[in-house]
């Protein structure tokens, strides 16, 4: 989790977008709230400066930067940018206007915001269930680095996730031992009612669950998916978070059955933290070391 220090920021978070000394202050009080640097490695207190804004740990002996082994380093971005593109993804800009309010290249930014996904679902309490075989997202990390790429997903390993409501908190939960695949079965020989909008798949009420998930790909059998005169329990009861979600994943360009847990607890990010400061808290969530999955 982030540290709770906040560092202060004279004149609001506004004045860090374009001044990149300041952004850089900024980011270093999330790394080291003491002041005092440590390992990123073994967490050892006592390091030696280096050239090059290079550190090297007293005890394991790693040479690192003040960055190093945090979500924030998969992206050419300096400081500023950092929080200017976060102040964009909190508004909920796309690609494109990213790129050209920060004049960068698309690939740039879309590993960037692939970064900040990675944040929050990182902060998740059900983050390394979901950085896992069981959804393929561990395949686009390599330690510390985002530069994997994503596994391919049949009718039998495309993961199920869960809406589950407690109270104005939602919680989207990777259902473990369901598949597309189970869905398919249920629906076809049990009645458990699917709705297909895109690659979407959603299902009725089951279990503790308001509806059942998944995104598939082209190798499905969607035609199987029979219509219905009735609405699924979610659609009927008019869900605030799944009017949320609904509205902004047809947003999403090319959203594919690997990346869909990234998406989905984005959205679970911001429904339940619609009230806070949230490039605040992202910020927070960049500057966190990677964590082992190991």
């Amino acid at each position: 989790m982030p540290h709770a220090y906040t560092p202060d920021i004279a004149g609001g978070f506004e004045t860090l977008l374009h001044d990149d000394d300041k952004a850089r202050e900024y980011l270093l009080g999330h790394l080291w709230p003491t002041g005092a640097p440590f390992c990123p490695r073994c967490g050892h207190r006592k390091v030696y400066t280096l050239s090059g804004d290079r550190l090297r740990c007293a005890s394991c002996k790693y040479t690192f930067q003040p960055f190093s082994c945090r979500w924030i380093n998969n992206g050419a971005l300096s400081p500023s940018e950092w929080l200017r593109l976060v102040t964009l993804f909190v508004e909920e800009k796309s690609v494109h206007q990213m790129k050209q309010e920060l004049s960068l290249s698309y690939n740039t930014v879309y590993k960037a915001l692939t970064a900040i996904r990675f944040a929050i679902l990182a902060h998740a309490i059900d983050a390394r269930q979901l950085i896992s075989p069981a959804t393929g997202l561990d395949s686009y990390l390599k330690g510390n680095r985002l530069t994997g790429g994503p596994r391919e997903m049949r009718m039998d390993t495309i993961p199920v996730y869960g809406i589950l409501r407690k109270d104005k908190m939602v919680f989207i939960d990777l259902v473990l031992g369901l598949q597309a695949e189970t869905l398919f079965h249920f629906h076809m020989n049990f009645h458990l009612k699917l709705i297909r909008t895109g690659n979407l798949v959603y299902s009725d009420r089951y279990k503790e669950y308001d509806a059942l998930m998944f995104c598939g790909n082209d190798s499905l059998p969607y035609n199987v998916i029979r219509r219905y005169d009735e609405q699924p329990y979610i659609d009927e009861v008019q869900d605030d978070f799944w009017k949320y979600a609904q509205s902004r994943v047809k947003r999403f360009r090319g959203i594919s059955c690997q990346r869909f847990p990234l998406y989905m607890k984005e959205l679970e990010f911001r429904f339940n933290n619609r009230d806070k400061a949230l490039p605040e808290i992202l910020a927070a969530y960049l500057c966190a070391l990677v964590p082992s999955m190991e």
